[in-house]
């Protein structure tokens, strides 16, 4: 037993997972900190969906991934943009589903999408209404919000 635990291999295995979970908290590090200058609110769902119909407003959903590069990069371009964020308050209930939750899983399984980030515009009672297609342009994440 003693020397399997010194074999080479098994050496180089465990500093290859000490690797990938040290990135893994890396990565969720920097999506948090991203996350965080948004100065976006995001709501669970259900209560997005509650106050969109109570202010006659659409649902902005956003299902990313707190690791992702291209998530983080959509947090630094677009939702922490000014203008941005001033036609969601204006607009749109933000709800932002984090893609390995529960109910970011739930999201994707009852619309049959898949992957991170998605981008969906729902009315208040749940339907899809619009996908929005992924940009890290401002102005032409602007453009498909509408006037």
């Amino acid at each position: 037993m003693k020397k399997f635990f010194t074999s080479p291999m098994v050496l180089i295995g465990a500093l290859l997972l000490g690797i990938y979970f040290g990135n893994v908290q890396l990565q969720t590090y920097f999506g948090r900190q991203a996350l965080a200058a948004t100065g976006l609110v995001s709501l669970p769902l259900d209560q997005a969906l509650a106050k969109a119909k109570a202010e006659s407003k659409m649902v902005l959903v956003d299902v990313s991934a707190i690791w992702c590069p291209a998530c983080r990069m959509m947090d630094r371009n677009v939702f922490a943009d000014a203008r941005v964020k001033k036609v969601i308050a204006a607009r749109y209930v933000f709800s932002r589903l984090e893609y390995e939750s529960a109910e970011g899983k739930d999201f994707l399984k009852t619309h049959q999408l898949e992957g991170f980030p998605n981008m969906w515009l729902l009315a208040a009672s749940g339907n899809l209404v619009q996908h929005l297609e992924i940009t890290f342009k401002p102005s032409e994440f602007l453009e498909q919000l509408g006037p």
